[in-house]
């Protein structure tokens, strides 16, 4: 008699960070993926040396400063988050060839229909706009037709402190505080 053991229903599985979205935002930032300590806080951009928080602040984009733990107050002020990899974390470089998921990224972004989105560096912006990250400038670029504006930010990670630039951020809090809700920036 073969061996018949019971067949378990295929579960989604769980991102490791939570998508903090929801129809009515005025942005919502895009990483790569959870970093190592993020995923282990159960925070975004957790890492004491990752400057994300301290630039929305001092951008204008927060009226303070929140802490990783803090990250669902960003509803309160009209900004979401998610990440290009849902179930992967790590650095670029240490993710799998197939973590990106840019199909799954635009359409959790339609359903919410934000004003404008926010790459926080341009691994995922290259992952979705389909361009080798050197064709990629920062701040405002072009993006699909149907899609909300795309902004690109150098990253915030310690680890990319040499392309640390914070005058893009300046610029989309520039943005951020002029643009009407609602008004896309078109």
């Amino acid at each position: 008699m073969p061996d018949t053991a019971p067949t378990l229903p295929m579960t989604p599985l769980e991102p490791v960070l939570p998508d903090v979205l929801r129809p009515g935002l005025r942005l919502v930032f895009c990483g790569s993926a959870p970093g190592a300590v993020s995923a282990a806080r159960g925070a975004y951009y957790a890492h004491p040396g990752n400057r994300f928080w301290r630039v929305l602040h001092e951008a204008g984009l927060t009226p303070r400063r929140l802490a990783p733990a803090e990250y669902k107050l960003l509803l309160d002020w009209g900004i979401g988050l998610t990440d290009m990899a849902k179930h992967a974390s790590g650095n670029d470089d240490q993710l799998p060839p197939d973590a990106y998921d840019p199909a799954g990224f635009a359409a959790r972004i339609l359903a919410v229909r934000p004003d404008a989105v926010a790459f926080t560096a341009k691994a995922p912006a290259a992952a979705f706009l389909g361009r080798r990250t050197s064709a990629i400038g920062y701040g405002r670029v072009e993006g699909a037709p149907d899609f909300p504006p795309v902004w690109v930010m150098p990253s915030t990670s310690g680890q990319a402190s040499r392309f640390w630039d914070d005058r893009p951020w300046h610029a989309l809090g520039a943005w951020f505080r002029a643009e009407p809700p609602g008004g896309g920036g078109t």
